[in-house]
């Protein structure tokens, strides 16, 4: 029977497809055996229109997924009469914000994962290591007030009335159709048994373009940067397959062709306005507390899916942020780009409260702060044209080093013997309503252990006291007015972690029993090649914090405003001093190039205490009260909500498996001394899911010439799924 020119009762039936470049709806009469290659075949042949549609695909609004598998049948997606199917440019402008509060409008893939998009992205700004970098949403400072279950719980009524609402970016379920509600990651044998796809009511694509927002000052004036797409877009202006080029869209515009733009962008991306412009700054949060500081990890997207399917969409903004706190091979001759954007996120963190530090090491980062601003007006002198010489040198000595092996300064000549460190240190166990002072011990460091005997000549006795340094937590305490130089040790127990105190007399004496238990905690001796480095760094750490007896500069021939280099609470303290103050750390750091003032930057922030660790809000199996877990490069800690203490540190090296419940939102982690169950609250779990897969996905990086990029290795360990 034919009807209206079609054969009726053959199985077929009218698929809507809605073109979003021309705002024109058609309607196919197909089958559920067409494949969606098929598809838009027959929807470009009956459009007729001559132009480039090779970067089209088609987008489900009501399922919130691409139909990206172009040899899959309708039948196979579950596609229905009652679909509406969107014809949509995959690559679309998205405004990033770069770590230095910038922003950069760009053409980013909206049909790839988020990782494959990042890395993408940072391969045209010339960032290396994209690995290390993912997308976030913007937040708001209501979002600190509440956990992610909380607020989840509160618009689930909201979400199923209001249609047109926007999917959170960590709301997933379990895949039904393939899927036992969990996933299992092991070290032995990588592998994933289920997946998750968020939750996203019914939604259509406006193509109309979005209030443009006030443009965010630029290296050579007001404006945002513009990154215009090598893929044509039907209806718009015609874009060929040349290299992407950028421009400024600002009045006396940038505007670079050619091969040329790539090296002017990156001359622009490795140097960042000494200030942000208003509306940047007042859109950065600053949390109050740990709380506060664990609900901001909730931002990220999830690696694992496209940025569409995670309600962004075209001229949104994200921000362009370091997530993974584990940055490789940081080479000052090809890293000037990532040099810079570290600095900025690592100073946006101190200025905005993220990170603690002391009142001297907020001084010193302001000091080094400053002479990044003045060398950046300064013409730096060009890089050493015998790149191929120096490449042959640092490969020379990287033989010499393995072949000679490393010197060990030791009293004996034996080459046998296990290098140990002895002193006279004072030493507390600090308990609960007691009030000790420091006692007087002959401490010994050797082989991952402290000994602590009474004198020195009880020293071949057994010890009063014997610590186990490996997986203990170090950190300083240190106060360079007062002549502090402490060491504060969390040695773990069966019942926990013990707090336990070490002062030394002098800083040549901190720097070296610093060192040592350090590399103890982590597992090695003080025959380790970095022993002496690491004394070093210690020491010039140390040494920058040194405020001088005057300033170098005369505070009057600078314009030094303390909001830009010094945090809020220091600004209560030292009210009027801080320019004075900041100009006298200034004085040991004033000979720093430009790039070494950045490593010295970013070095100093790496030593903070409280550095690369990812906090969130959790509630442990058993256990009735919400608590904090630190995720960091190494290790995963158990911490006190309110004080931030460690309660229990689990290392990377003992960890066998992590496995997640989809259903239930738990997450399991599996060590050599015990298993650890909790549940998430400011976050899907599917975000410390990703941490921790992304640091061992990062840990597993060599020193290899032509090492690649796995992606595929990076979707196992973080994604889920196989």
């Amino acid at each position: 029977m034919i009807a209206d020119g079609h054969l009726v009762g053959d199985g077929s039936w009218e698929l809507k497809v809605l073109v979003t470049d021309l705002s024109v709806e058609r309607c196919l009469r197909v089958k559920g055996d067409l494949h969606i290659g098929g598809v838009m075949l027959r929807l470009v042949e009956e459009l007729d229109i001559a132009a480039d549609w090779s970067d089209h695909a088609l987008w489900w609004p009501a399922r919130n997924c691409w139909l990206s598998r172009t040899r899959s049948t309708l039948d196979q997606y579950g596609v229905q009469a009652d679909a509406l199917l969107h014809f949509t440019p995959m690559h679309k402008t998205l405004r990033v914000q770069l770590p230095d509060l910038r922003y950069l409008d760009c053409r980013v893939d909206f049909s790839v994962k988020t990782f494959n998009a990042v890395v993408t992205l940072c391969k045209e700004l010339g960032i290396r290591h994209p690995e290390e970098l993912s997308f976030a949403k913007p937040l708001e400072s209501d979002d600190l007030r509440y956990n992610y279950r909380e607020r989840e719980s509160n618009t689930s009524h909201k979400k199923r009335s209001v249609a047109n609402n926007s999917a959170d970016t960590n709301t997933f379920i379990g895949h039904h159709g393939n899927s036992t509600h969990s996933s299992n990651n092991s070290l032995d044998n990588i592998k994933a048994t289920s997946g998750c796809t968020p939750v996203l009511p019914n939604t259509t694509i406006n193509r109309s373009p979005a209030p443009v927002p006030t443009p965010i000052s630029s290296p050579v004036n007001s404006g945002t940067w513009r990154k215009n797409s090598p893929f044509s877009t039907p209806g718009s202006n015609g874009h060929n397959a040349t290299p992407s080029i950028f421009d400024m869209t600002a009045n006396n515009s940038l505007n670079t062709t050619g091969n040329s733009s790539f090296s002017n962008m990156d001359m622009s991306l490795a140097l960042s306005p000494a200030t942000p412009s208003q509306e940047a700054r007042s859109k950065l949060l600053r949390p109050k507390n740990l709380i506060e500081r664990a609900r901001l990890n909730v931002a990220w997207l999830d690696s694992s899916l496209s940025i569409m399917e995670q309600g962004v969409r075209e001229y949104s903004a994200l921000l362009l942020r370091y997530k993974f706190y584990s940055f490789y091979d940081l080479n000052p001759k090809y890293d000037a780009v990532r040099i810079n954007q570290i600095y900025e996120q690592a100073k946006w963190q101190l200025l905005n409260e993220e990170i603690d530090c002391t009142e001297e090491e907020m001084l010193m980062f302001g000091a080094l702060q400053l002479q990044v601003n003045l060398q950046s007006a300064q013409p730096q002198p060009l890089s050493d044209t015998r790149d191929g010489d120096d490449d042959i040198d640092a490969a020379l000595s990287d033989l010499q080093d393995t072949l000679e092996g490393t010197h060990v300064h030791s009293n004996t000549s034996d080459i046998t013997s296990i290098p140990e460190l002895s002193d006279y240190l004072r030493y507390m166990k600090p308990k609960r309503f007691t009030l000790k002072g420091f006692k007087r011990y002959w401490f010994v460091c050797k082989d991952l252990q402290l000994f602590a005997f009474k004198n020195r000549g009880e020293s071949g006795s057994g010890p009063a006291h014997q610590i186990p340094l490996r997986g203990c937590e170090v950190t300083p305490d240190v106060n360079l007015s007062q002549d502090k130089f402490g060491i504060r040790l969390e040695v773990p127990g069966p019942d926990g972690m013990s707090e336990m105190w070490i002062r030394c007399d002098s800083e040549a004496q901190y720097a070296k029993w610093m060192a040592a238990c350090r590399l103890a905690a982590k597992g090695k001796t003080m025959a380790d090649a970095s022993y002496d480095a690491e004394v070093s760094s210690i020491l010039a750490f140390l040494a920058m914090q040194k405020p001088a007896p005057a300033p170098a500069i005369n505070p009057s021939s600078l314009d030094i405003q303390p909001d830009d280099y010094v945090a809020p609470r220091f600004i209560r303290k030292l009210k009027n001093k801080v320019s004075t103050r900041i100009l006298e750390a200034h004085t040991n750091v004033k000979d720093l190039s430009l790039t070494e003032a950045k490593l010295n930057y970013i070095k100093a922030w790496q030593s903070l205490p409280e550095y690369g660790v990812s906090l969130f809000v959790v509630k442990f199996m058993g256990q009735r009260k919400e608590e904090l877990l630190g995720v960091a490069f190494n290790r995963l800690m158990r911490m006190e909500m309110t004080t931030g203490d460690h309660i229990k540190t689990w290392r990377y090296n003992t960890m066998k498996a992590w496995n997640v419940n989809w259903e239930v939102k738990h997450m399991m982690v599996q060590f050599e001394e015990e298993n650890v169950i909790f549940s998430c609250l400011s976050a899907d779990c599917k975000v410390v899911h990703e941490f921790i897969g992304g640091y061992i996905f990062l840990s597993m990086r060599s020193k290899e010439a032509n090492q690649t990029l796995n992606e595929e290795l990076f979707h196992k360990l973080t994604g889920g799924w196989s």
